[in-house]
């Protein structure tokens, strides 16, 4: 069973002569440990794709359908450690200290638990979102270009972090990127042009 289906989903924006389709009937789906990539120029219908798969914006028609968790920004009055727990707490779980501290050791902020957003590094704090989408075993990561603001090394780490997810934890993560060396490490790379998908690649077998 697909962990995340796209039925012919379509995103149109103004009425009329005045209509501007930014997605026009993109179907595809995904299996549960798939790494995809999406890829495409200014234009194509990459962030229109995030917004509608997020749950950000709604479709025109189609559908969307994910088993999945919502993954939410950083809230700069908590630490580290409570931010990650997060998801935890509005599900109404008990915390898992253990996961939590495995967590921590394994993105690398086990001395920055107590520290605040505002107190960490953009790249430190990326990688306090990748452990929060982790804390609940989500069947399905979404992640729209989530090195964009980051120097090179910092690029690598979070890239590093979510291959960790995906193979460590069957995890099913879907990136969309304009960054070339991300998408190549996909199992599949989907190229958008104009709302729709130019092609749909299997990179590794």
């Amino acid at each position: 069973m697909a962990v995340l289906e796209i039925n012919s989903l379509t995103k149109t924006y103004g009425k009329g002569d005045t209509s501007v389709t930014a997605l026009d009937h993109v179907s595809f789906s995904m299996n549960k440990g798939e790494f995809v990539a999406i890829i495409g120029a200014s234009g194509s219908g990459k962030s229109t794709l995030m917004n509608l798969i997020g749950g950000i914006d709604h479709s025109t028609s189609g559908s969307v359908k994910i088993d999945g968790n919502e993954i939410y920004n950083l809230i700069p009055t908590l630490t580290t450690a409570e931010n990650i727990m997060l998801p935890r707490l509005l599900d109404h779980r008990k915390p898992d200290p253990d996961k939590l501290s495995s967590i921590l050791e394994t993105i690398g902020l086990s001395e920055r638990a107590t520290h605040l957003p505002s107190e960490l590094s953009g790249g430190q704090q990326q990688r306090v979102s990748v452990g929060r989408a982790l804390i609940n075993d989500p069947a399905f990561i979404l992640a729209d270009e989530p090195t964009g603001n980051l120097d090179s090394k910092a690029s690598r780490e979070i890239i590093d972090l979510l291959r960790l997810a995906n193979k460590r934890s069957n995890q099913t993560l879907l990136v969309i990127t304009h960054d070339e060396k991300i998408a190549l490490q996909a199992d599949r790379i989907i190229t958008l042009g104009d709302g729709q998908i130019l092609s749909d690649e299997v990179m590794k077998a």
